[in-house]
């Protein structure tokens, strides 16, 4: 007879994976079901998982303890990775393990290698196992672990999925809460600002730790879920607590330096909900106050790097402003400055992605105003080549790996005006292959949603020039139905807002090359309702671009004759 299990699982591992190992039984051990879902005993944590934390000796049996963590566990868990398959532990322990309990169910997780290569001999005698793949390019860690918890707790995993998925939810409520709280923390600081200087050094400090949450962690997450109102909210608060710091000559370099990132990010907002008079203003008061600082350290890299970022915002209003000469002026700025951070830094992943940033804006000029293609393409693949060799010094990076994805799209751009549409494909699907794990990780990111809509519309434009309309046809209406849960998610964002009218508009042209004039109707019938909200004024959205708009207003007055897709 079976022993009663007092261990949840035996967690089986080679201990050159011992760090997977820990992280695993931490996850499993801290996992809480999801509300309404609960073990037979009624608990919603799956209890203790053991795992041996000592290394075997080469010439011992399997130790007692471990024998006695066999014997008191409801299941095991192997851990398959290339060491686990060569180690004698893991294959003797799998072995025991079925021995003891013949009829408890053994569970495969994939950490590493190919899968060929990572099971255990003893785990695939009888057939290869199901396995939940913990590997980035596979399940990933989070549904990686989701399927292990499923076969550990009887609950079936699209459950454990939608469930899940309700708790993600409630956590970016919480999020917006916790934004309206420091909000809310601002006022009640810069209330007794007045008090005696030592008080005011200590809630300075407070402050200005909440300033610099909100500058990363907080504006990250918020930006993820597309909730620009917040940002704008919380944004004016930290601006209102410096105002009430009095003159802003009494002010340390520090804190002036970061009222002027917070500049930046307010700026950056503005932009997005299509108001660049006052993203510029923002972006001209940031530049004085960093080339300010800089002159009296201008050997210092962060500060460097702050002013860097004041000439591109700088130089992003002028582009899209159309002011091409003046937007280069400060591109080469920004690229001086990111070459002076790169020799103070040369091992640094910052400074190679700064280079990246300076070179793709420059690109960016030849391209959309110079029409210097061939000059665009150089520089797009220079910058291609900083991101990768920052990628190389921080592997890990997300930001790195989505700004690679980012290359791709523009040298695809360039090409597809160009006329080279099969080296505008490549870049294109690369781009898509780049963005797939990262999306996997990260479902609810919704500036990657928003990159991966851009990259199916453009598949769809490469389709529809190559003469596959089919194709065309199928890869637009994935963009609509992307671009529609954007704007459901944030109708204030001009990016999306103007994508999705983009979309609109080339469905409509593919619709009518194929001869549906029902689906051309529908489609000009919606982009015009969009189109009339703003021009009446009461879309939450105002006009990004006049030429936008333009383009965007004659597809209601589509000709018969018409043909090819716009940019």
């Amino acid at each position: 007879m079976e022993t009663e299990a007092s261990y949840l699982a035996f967690l089986s591992y080679s201990h050159k994976d011992v760090r997977k190992a820990r992280r695993l039984q931490r996850r499993l051990e801290t996992y809480r079901l999801p509300k309404g879902l609960a073990l037979e005993d009624g608990s919603r944590r799956l209890g203790s998982v053991f795992r041996d934390q000592d290394e075997l000796a080469a010439a011992s049996d399997l130790s007692e303890s471990v024998k006695e963590g066999i014997a008191r566990s409801g299941a095991m868990i192997v851990l398959c990775s290339p060491s686990a398959a060569m180690s004698l532990w893991v294959d003797k322990e799998i072995r025991l393990f079925r021995e003891v309990h013949p009829t408890r169910p053994i569970l495969a997780a994939v950490i590493k290698g190919d899968p060929d290569d990572a099971f255990p001999p003893a785990l695939t005698e009888d057939a290869e196992p199901l396995a939940a793949d913990l590997r980035t390019e596979g399940d990933g860690e989070k549904l990686g672990t989701l399927k292990l918890v499923a076969g550990l707790s009887g609950v079936r995993l699209d459950r454990l999925v939608q469930r899940d998925a309700q708790r993600r939810v409630r956590r970016v409520t919480a999020i917006t809460i916790m934004s309206l709280i420091i909000a809310l923390g601002f006022v009640t600081l810069s209330l007794f600002a007045w008090q005696a200087q030592r008080e005011a050094e200590r809630q300075r400090a407070e402050a200005e730790g909440m300033v610099e949450f909100m500058l990363t962690d907080l504006r990250q997450r918020l930006r993820s879920v597309g909730r620009l109102d917040v940002l704008t909210t919380v944004n004016k608060r930290a601006m209102n607590y410096y105002r009430a710091q009095g003159e802003l000559d009494r002010l340390p370099d520090e804190s002036l330096e970061r009222r002027a990132r917070i500049l930046h990010a307010m700026g950056e907002d503005d932009i997005a909900l299509g108001d660049l008079p006052a993203a510029l203003q923002k972006f001209k008061e940031a530049h004085r106050t960093t080339e300010s600082i800089l002159k009296k350290a201008p050997g210092d890299p962060e500060r460097i790097f702050n002013h860097a970022q004041s000439e591109f915002w700088v130089g992003q209003v002028d582009q899209l402003q159309g002011q091409a000469e003046a937007a280069l002026g400060h591109y080469r700025a920004y690229l001086r400055l990111a070459e002076r951070l790169a020799e103070l830094e040369p091992r640094k992943s910052r400074s190679l992605m700064e280079v990246g940033y300076a070179l793709s804006n420059i690109a960016a000029i030849q391209y959309l105003f110079q029409k210097d293609d061939p000059g665009a393409i150089m520089h797009y693949q220079m910058s291609l080549d900083c991101f990768l060799r920052a990628q190389a010094l921080d592997p890990d990076s997300v930001l790195i790996r989505k700004e690679v994805a980012e290359r791709h799209a523009r040298i695809s751009d360039v090409q597809f005006d160009h006329r080279d549409l099969d080296a505008a494909r490549w870049h294109r699907v690369r781009q898509l292959a780049l963005l797939k794990p990262l999306r996997r990780a990260d479902p609810d990111n919704g500036d990657l949603a928003y990159q991966t809509l851009v990259a199916t519309r453009a598949l769809a434009r490469i389709a529809f020039k190559s003469g596959k309309l089919t194709e065309a046809a199928t890869l637009v209406k994935d963009a609509e139905t992307q671009a529609l849960r954007l704007q459901e998610r944030d109708p204030r964002n001009q990016y999306w807002f103007e994508q999705h009218l983009r979309v609109l508009s080339d469905a409509a042209e593919v619709a009518q090359a194929l001869r549906q004039p029902a689906e051309v109707a529908r489609l000009t019938k919606e982009a015009g309702e969009m189109i009339g909200k703003v021009h009446s004024g009461s879309a939450a959205v105002p006009a990004f671009r006049a030429e936008s708009i333009q383009r965007l207003d004659a597809i209601a007055r589509l000709d018969a004759n018409t043909s090819g897709m716009g940019n």
